[in-house]
């Protein structure tokens, strides 16, 4: 149960409200308890006198000639005497039930709260309509056969509850200025704990929009330390990501100024006035290479964009990586024999098992695609020699990884850039062939997202040309 209800959550409010609620709750719960406490304490001392006087009523009980008699001196009435609070009763019964002095209507015990001779009890009682605390004690008569004799001190309670009244207010007015004060330090006490977070939000505030250095950890409360840690790990990888966006555009515009310079160079060569038909011709023709080179890399640009934003949101399901590699060689027979090359695919068949792994559809595919692309643009036909393509998917026999392998007969890559070319735009030395440079960069990253390696080897060792083998490896567990 909450007292203050806010539209908004308030950090501050809901501590104050968990502070105050129980304050606010248990302080009725107090004043019953106090006053049922004040009830008992204010009964004992009256209790006291009750047992005191039947005490010494008993003692005046005497027998005279074998017969039970009771003297009332006037001393002892004035122990009886009722003040102006409450009324005082007494009752003196013979062993045999009669009557000796005092209220006659005064009710006897009950028969089975007959008590030992001579021990003072206490019980509630009423008489004509008011409630009563009466104190008896059975007395045995010094007669031969004879029963015991009853006596009673019964009065009314009027002063327990005068008394039991001024113990609570003793008790509780002073609570009535305690409780807003505790009520005003809750709230001060507890402003001047949260400050720490207003300073951490003021220096977040007076921060520069460009700076992503980690917040000081040690400059909040020990509770505050792991969402400040958090906010950390965030800044990082937002700063990750706007680096890896700055590159990216950089490099992109970097790499579309030639296709966009080659195409505005022909298009003024073709506007001469002295141009022949077949200079035109040409001209045309060198526009519609620079649009496809500009389109393929644009192309390229958006699909690793595609990958990298695709890290935090994949959606992970069986695919089959045969059928996918399949499907790939399939649609990129036709290209592969216009360049007079021999493409196929060997390895496990879709029914395999071993050959399914958990990742994007999409994702799986695009790479197969780049890697076949990558071999194809750098393969050619040389004289006397079939240039092959092959693409497989293995099971590895001993730790029953997933393996993909696309191997080439091109030109290979050198040991000291097996490593570069995974990079963003970066083309291999010695080699004309066509490409944008970030077919490789999209294998990697897609790699990445499927807990992947990916690895660059010679496909024929010692031989010129040497090829390039790329291989995936799937960690075992993730098909």
């Amino acid at each position: 149960m909450k007292i203050f209800q806010r539209e908004q959550r308030s950090l501050f409010g809901e501590i104050l409200d968990w502070m105050l609620t129980p304050i606010l709750l248990l302080w009725p719960v107090t004043l019953v308890l106090t006053w049922l406490v004040a009830q008992g304490i204010a009964g004992k001392p009256f209790d006291r006198a009750l047992e005191y006087n039947v005490g010494a009523l008993a003692q005046l009980i005497t027998v005279q000639k074998d017969t039970v008699r009771f003297a009332l001196p006037q001393p002892a009435r004035e122990l009886l005497r009722a003040d102006e609070a409450d009324t005082v009763y007494y009752q003196v019964l013979g062993p045999k039930g009669e009557f000796l002095s005092g209220e006659r209507g005064l009710p006897p015990p009950p028969e089975d709260e007959r008590a030992p001779v001579g021990e003072v009890r206490l019980r509630d009682a009423q008489l004509r309509g008011l409630d009563l605390k009466v104190a008896y004690m059975w007395v045995r008569v010094d007669l031969p056969d004879s029963g015991l004799a009853l006596v009673q001190v019964a009065e009314t309670m009027d002063k327990r509850s005068v008394l039991a009244t001024e113990i609570v207010k003793g008790v509780m007015l002073p609570q009535f200025v305690i409780l807003p004060l505790a009520v005003l330090l809750v709230w001060l006490a507890l402003a001047q704990a949260i400050k720490p977070l207003n300073r951490l939000e003021e220096r977040i505030r007076a921060r520069n929009p460009d700076d992503l250095s980690p917040l000081d950890v040690e400059a909040v409360p020990l509770e505050v330390a792991p969402l400040v840690s958090s906010v950390n790990d965030l800044l990082l990888r937002l700063k990750d990501s706007l680096a890896t966006q700055k590159r990216f555009l950089t490099d992109a515009a970097h790499q579309l100024k030639t296709p966009l310079a080659g195409l505005r160079m022909q298009a003024d060569l073709a506007q001469r006035q002295d141009a022949s038909a077949e200079e035109l011709k040409q001209s045309l023709r060198h526009i519609g290479l620079s649009s496809i080179r500009a389109t393929h890399t644009v192309n390229q640009l958006l699909a690793l964009a595609r990958a990298e934003s695709s890290a935090a949101v994949l959606a992970h399901q069986p695919c089959n990586l045969a059928r996918l590699t399949m499907d790939v060689v399939r649609d990129c027979v036709p290209r592969a024999l216009e360049k007079q090359i021999d493409i196929g695919y060997e390895g496990a068949s879709p029914n395999t098992d071993g050959v399914v792994v958990s990742g994007n559809a999409n994702l799986l595919q695009e790479m197969v695609r780049n890697l076949v692309d990558n071999a194809i643009n750098y393969t050619l036909p040389r004289p006397g020699k079939q240039a092959m393509i092959t693409a497989r998917v293995l099971v590895d026999p001993f730790s029953r990884a997933l393996v993909l392998q696309v191997e080439d007969t091109g030109p290979g890559i050198a040991a000291a850039e097996r490593e570069l070319v995974f990079q963003p735009f970066y083309r291999a030395l010695g080699n004309e062939a066509d490409g944008s440079g970030l077919g490789l960069p999209i294998v990697m990253e897609i790699a990445n997202q499927h807990d992947a390696t990916v690895s660059v080897e010679d496909s024929r060792p010692g031989q010129t040309p040497a090829g390039a083998c790329f291989t995936v490896r799937f960690k075992v567990g993730s098909s």
